[in-house]
């Protein structure tokens, strides 16, 4: 995804855009909407690439009912009937399509009543009327408009895994007389399969900005991932077991990662026994005299909370089966400030490999590791690869500011408002007056 757009949706009231890079950081005051508009980002996906009605209360994320979810300016004004977001996907040949959704109120749930794509040659617009029948506008007819139809998949063997909305293309062929069945696969391979086949990936990986607790002994657990990192134990374990190869090179990742930010030196499992699926345990050891000489190995739960708190995150992004969507809560959380930086120079790395990272953080050693990184050439990232949006509160919404950087890491296009509580502090603390 290179852009968002969004309107009446939670606090935020116009029409708005944000640029969004292969790195982007989230960054405002509390209650500004970070966390709302990554929900929004998955909700999106659900509608344009998943068979179901996206669900704003899955976890991590609870926004409520739709009253809850779209914008409500308070006092006499009453809230909109609707909101609507929508995305840009620039593909490898630098054509950009669009999808964009209108979700009106069904059964006090948002529903993307209203899904249009757009692309260089075509657009397609389905609109739900509801008990399955549908209303299309096709850009092939010059915008002409089918009547309300039921959606038989029937017709839908060429679109293998594909959204219902590809498949609607070819129900929409089926009904229309001018097109015959080799016409209609031409059309569709041409425009919607193939920019589907490149843009479609893995759903984003969501993580919640708290993880799981740590325990002394884990029996294997259910093996999906969930954002609080429940399953990241037994998914080490398995591999430990599964495949010597794969562990000990996402071992050394975890643990290259763990000396940078001086969480740990060593991860190992130590299992009950030689077969999967018996109980174990995780232990954690760190150095001492720079290395020359080897701590005791502890168990996961007697060393610092911010080491059981990073390693969901640390294994879902290092792992080589990963997503390629990640939308990140507050990663820093539990963590002393050299590991927060460590994280940003990790989320370069991240980024450099071809995946996106969605991050929002209170943390400046974050966001300031990023910015030398990228002014030091540590990281293969260029400054358009970065993208800080900033969440600025008004009256009564939020505008969102893309801020980009320089060569040198420098911020542009920044609002006045934009650190203004870092630098007064700085400047109280030797004493300037501002």
């Amino acid at each position: 995804m290179d852009r968002i757009t969004l309107k009446n949706y939670r606090c935020f009231r116009e029409e708005q855009s944000a640029r969004l890079a292969p790195l982007t950081l989230l960054v405002g005051e509390n209650s500004t909407g970070k966390t709302s508009f990554l929900a929004l980002i998955r909700a999106l996906w659900d509608a344009a690439f998943a068979e179901s009605v996206p669900d704003f209360q899955e976890p991590p994320y609870n926004l409520g009912s739709f009253q809850d979810i779209v914008h409500n300016p308070g006092g006499r004004s009453k809230p909109a009937q609707t909101f609507a977001a929508g995305f840009e996907n620039t593909a490898a040949d630098k054509d950009a399509y669009f999808f964009h959704a209108t979700f009106e109120e069904r059964a006090a749930n948002p529903f993307p009543a209203i899904r249009r794509i757009d692309g260089a040659e075509y657009w397609l617009e389905a609109k739900s009327l509801g008990s399955g029948k549908y209303r299309f506008k096709n850009g092939e007819t010059g915008g002409r408009e089918y009547p309300p139809t039921d959606i038989d998949l029937s017709f839908a063997e060429n679109a293998g895994d594909l959204i219902p909305i590809p498949r609607l293309v070819i129900l929409m062929g089926e009904r229309d007389n001018r097109q015959d069945a080799q016409q209609r696969r031409e059309w569709l391979d041409q425009r919607m399969l193939s920019y589907y086949r490149r843009v479609r990936s893995e759903r984003p990986f969501a993580s919640s900005p708290v993880r799981s607790r740590p325990r002394r002994t884990y029996d294997p657990s259910r093996p999906w991932a969930d954002p609080e990192g429940e399953n990241t134990p037994t998914y080490l374990a398995g591999l430990y077991h599964r495949n010597s190869d794969e562990w000990q090179i996402l071992k050394g990742r975890l643990e290259k990662f763990g000396k940078s930010s001086g969480l740990f030196d060593e991860i190992a499992v130590n299992a009950f026994g030689k077969a999967e699926g018996t109980p174990f345990q995780l232990q954690i050891r760190k150095f001492a005299d720079k290395g020359r000489r080897k701590g005791p190995a502890r168990n996961l739960i007697d060393v610092g909370y911010g080491v059981s708190q990073a390693l969901p995150l640390l294994t879902a992004l290092l792992r080589a089966d990963g997503p390629d969507l990640f939308l990140l809560q507050q990663p820093e959380v539990h963590l002393h400030p050299r590991a927060q930086a460590a994280l940003g120079s990790l989320f370069c790395d991240i980024a450099a490999t071809g995946r996106q990272l969605i991050v929002e953080t209170h943390s400046d050693y974050l966001i300031d590791r990023v910015r030398m990184d990228l002014r030091d050439g540590k990281t293969s990232l260029k400054p358009e690869d970065i993208s800080i949006l900033y969440f600025e509160p008004g009256d009564l919404s939020v505008r969102i500011h893309s801020i980009r950087h320089d060569a040198m890491g420098n911020v542009l296009d920044a609002p006045p408002s934009y650190g203004r509580f870092f630098m007064d502090e700085v400047s109280r603390s030797i004493g300037i007056k501002r």
